[in-house]
C-alpha cells in the first residue's frame, strides 16, 4: 500500500459522487462505502468535508475478536469490484435443510470432488484406499447441529441437493454406522467416520472451509480446499468464475439499478429480466420456466408444513412443531388483522420447521431463512391475494436482486455475517417481492426492501445447541412480517422523502458483520446459545 493511499490523499472526497464506488488499493470496499457515505452526511450537515483519510476504519477494541478474516483471494470478494453478474438458478437453489452453508454447500462440495477424482488416471486411482472429509471453523463449530456430516458423506456418494431423498439423510442419523461403496479404482468404502470435525478456530480463507482428499494409504492421491461460502454457493482455492454475459443494465448498487429502471420507463422487474437473458443467455420463456418450478416448489414446502402432525424435531432442545395449529387459530380470529399476520407467520413457520426437519427447500437467499420468501408467495397466490402467475415470477426476480446486491455488497452467511445476513436480506428480498408484484414503482420496491433490511441490523447468528430452530424457526416467521411492514411503509410514503437508502444499509451490514463478534456468527458461542440451558 502506498503512503498516498494511507494518509488518505488518494481516495475520493466525500462529496465527490462521480468517484463514490472507485475503491483505494488496499481498501476493504464495503467498509470504504460505509466510511465514504458517512462522512458525505456530516459535510452535508457540518459544511465541513472530513478528509478522506479520516474515513480509515478504526481497529477493533482490544478483547473483541472480530473472527476469521476473509481471504482476498476468494471470488465472493474479487466479484464485489465489478457489476452483478449472479442469476436466479444460482440465487434460489434446491436442496435439503437445515443449512445452505452447512447442508447444500458441502453436499455440492463432496459431490465435486468425486467427479474430480473419477477423471483421474486409472493407475491412480487403483491406488485409491479411502476419501476423507476434513470439516474446519463454522462447520466444525455447529456442524453436527446441522447435520453436515451426513451432507458430506451424501456427496461423495452421488447425490446432489436438489434430488437427494431427505429419507436417505435421515436414515443415515438413525443408522451412523453404515457404510458405502465408493466406485473409484478397485473400489473402497466411505463412512461418517471420514468425516472429521477438525480444528473450530483458527485462520481460514473462510469461516466455512473444508478439505478433501482422495488417499491411498497415508499418501495423498488428490486433495482440495473447499469453501461454503452461504447460500449454498461455494468456491475452491484457486476457483475462477464461470464466464457469463454482458449484463443489458450493469448494476453494482440498488440506485444504479433504479436509475435504469426510471431511465428506460422499465418496471423493477423488467430491467431484472433483461439482465437474466443477457447474462445467463436464456430465453425469457426458459427463465419463467425455472421461475414457475420454483414458485411450485415453495408453495408445495408451504402446504407440507402446514399439513404436517405436530412433531418434536430431532435434537436435544426437544422444540415441537406448530405451523398448522398457528395457522388455525389465526384462521379462528375475529380480527382482520390478526388473521393476516398470524396466517403469514403461520406460512413462515411450516417453511422453516420443513428446513428443521431436514426436508427440501429453496434458498432464499439461504436455508436459515427459507420460511420468508415462501410465506412471501403464499400469500399473493393461494394462501392469500390470487395473485396471477406473472406477478409472482416480477415478484421473485425482484426479491432476486435484492439477493444479489446482499451477496455482491455484503454477506448472505450467517458465518460470517450473522443472521442480519440471512433473515435481514430474506426480509429485504420478501419486501421487494410484494411491492413489485404490487405494481410499485421501481423507487418503492427498494425502498421497502431496504427499510425490511434496516430493521434486521446487528442481528446475531446464535443457534442454541448448533440446531437450526432456536431461535432460526421463528425469526423467519418475523422476517416475513416484517416484509410487509417495509412494503406498507414505503408503499404509503413519499418516496423521495425515505432519509435511508438501500445501498447505505447494505454497506452498514457489511460493516456490522465485519465488526460483529465472532461468537455471534453460527458457532453457538454467544447469545440464546450460551443462555439457554437445556436440560
Amino acid at each position: 500500500m502506498s503512503d498516498n493511499t494511507k494518509d488518505g490523499r488518494n481516495a475520493p472526497a466525500p462529496g465527490d459522487l462521480s468517484k463514490q464506488h472507485e475503491v483505494p488499493e488496499g481498501w476493504d470496499r464495503r467498509a470504504f462505502l460505509m466510511r465514504t457515505a458517512l462522512a458525505t452526511s456530516v459535510a452535508a450537515l457540518t459544511g465541513n468535508p472530513i478528509p478522506a483519510g479520516a474515513q480509515t476504519p478504526p481497529a477493533a477494541p482490544a478483547g473483541k475478536p472480530n473472527g476469521t478474516k476473509l481471504s482476498p483471494d476468494l471470488a465472493l470478494n474479487k466479484t464485489s469490484k465489478g457489476p452483478v453478474l449472479t442469476v436466479v438458478d444460482e440465487m434460489y437453489k434446491v436442496g435439503p435443510g437445515p443449512s445452505s452453508s452447512h447442508t447444500i454447500g458441502p453436499m455440492r462440495i463432496t459431490y465435486d470432488f468425486y467427479q474430480r477424482c473419477t477423471k483421474l488416471p486409472a493407475a491412480q486411482l487403483d491406488q485409491a484406499t479411502a476419501l476423507k472429509v476434513h470439516l474446519f471453523g463454522s462447520l466444525s463449530a455447529t456442524g453436527k447441529g446441522h447435520g453436515t456430516e451426513r451432507a458430506a458423506l451424501a456427496g461423495i456418494v452421488g447425490k446432489e441437493p436438489a434430488t437427494v431423498d431427505p429419507a436417505f439423510l435421515d436414515e443415515l442419523a438413525a443408522k451412523p454406522d453404515q457404510v458405502f461403496p465408493v466406485k473409484l479404482g478397485k473400489g473402497f468404502n466411505v463412512s461418517l467416520k471420514d468425516i472429521i470435525y477438525d480444528a473450530p478456530k483458527g485462520d481460514f480463507p473462510h469461516p466455512n472451509t473444508m478439505t478433501c482428499a482422495l488417499m491411498a494409504g497415508d499418501k495423498t492421491l488428490l486433495e482440495q480446499e473447499y469453501y461454503s461460502v452461504g447460500g449454498g454457493f461455494i468456491e475452491w482455492k484457486g476457483y475462477t468464475p464461470p464466464k457469463k454475459g454482458t449484463p443489458k443494465y450493469p448494476y453494482a448498487t440498488m440506485k444504479e439499478f433504479v436509475d435504469h429502471a426510471n431511465k428506460n420507463k422499465l418496471t423493477f422487474a423488467q430491467v431484472a429480466m433483461a439482465n437474466e437473458v443477457s447474462v445467463s443467455g436464456k430465453s425469457e420463456a426458459d427463465i419463467n420456466a425455472f421461475l414457475d418450478k420454483i414458485a411450485l416448489a415453495m408453495t408445495n414446502i408451504v402446504k407440507s408444513g402446514l399439513a404436517a402432525p405436530t412433531i418434536t424435531l430431532p435434537g436435544p432442545i426437544k422444540l415441537k412443531t406448530k405451523a398448522g395449529e398457528v395457522l388455525k387459530r389465526a384462521s379462528d380470529d375475529p380480527g382482520e388483522a390478526q388473521r393476516a399476520i398470524g396466517k403469514v407467520s403461520a406460512y413462515a413457520l411450516a417453511g422453516s420447521e420443513e428446513n428443521a426437519r431436514g426436508r427440501l427447500v429453496v434458498t432464499a437467499p439461504t436455508g436459515g431463512s427459507a420460511g420468508v420468501i415462501p410465506a412471501v408467495l403464499y400469500s399473493l397466490s393461494e394462501g392469500g391475494k390470487k395473485l396471477s402467475q406473472q406477478k409472482i415470477r416480477d415478484g421473485l426476480l425482484s426479491a432476486a436482486v435484492v439477493g444479489y446486491l446482499g451477496k455482491h455488497n455484503a454477506t448472505l452467511a450467517g458465518a460470517e455475517g450473522g443472521c442480519q445476513a440471512e433473515i435481514g436480506i430474506a426480509s429485504g428480498m420478501g419486501a421487494a417481492f410484494i411491492a413489485s408484484a404490487m405494481d410499485a414503482p421501481p423507487q418503492v420496491v427498494a425502498n421497502a426492501a431496504e427499510s425490511s433490511i434496516e430493521h434486521h441490523l446487528g442481528m446475531t447468528c446464535d443457534p442454541v445447541a448448533g440446531f437450526v430452530q432456536v431461535p432460526c424457526i421463528e425469526r423467519c416467521a418475523f422476517g416475513a412480517v416484517k416484509s410487509w411492514i417495509g412494503y406498507e411503509i414505503a408503499s404509503n410514503e413519499v418516496p423521495f422523502n425515505r432519509r435511508v437508502d438501500f445501498d447505505t444499509t447494505i454497506s452498514a451490514l457489511a460493516l456490522t458483520a465485519k465488526e460483529m463478534n465472532s461468537k455471534y456468527k453460527e458457532t453457538s458461542e454467544g447469545g440464546l446459545a450460551v443462555s439457554v440451558v437445556l436440560c
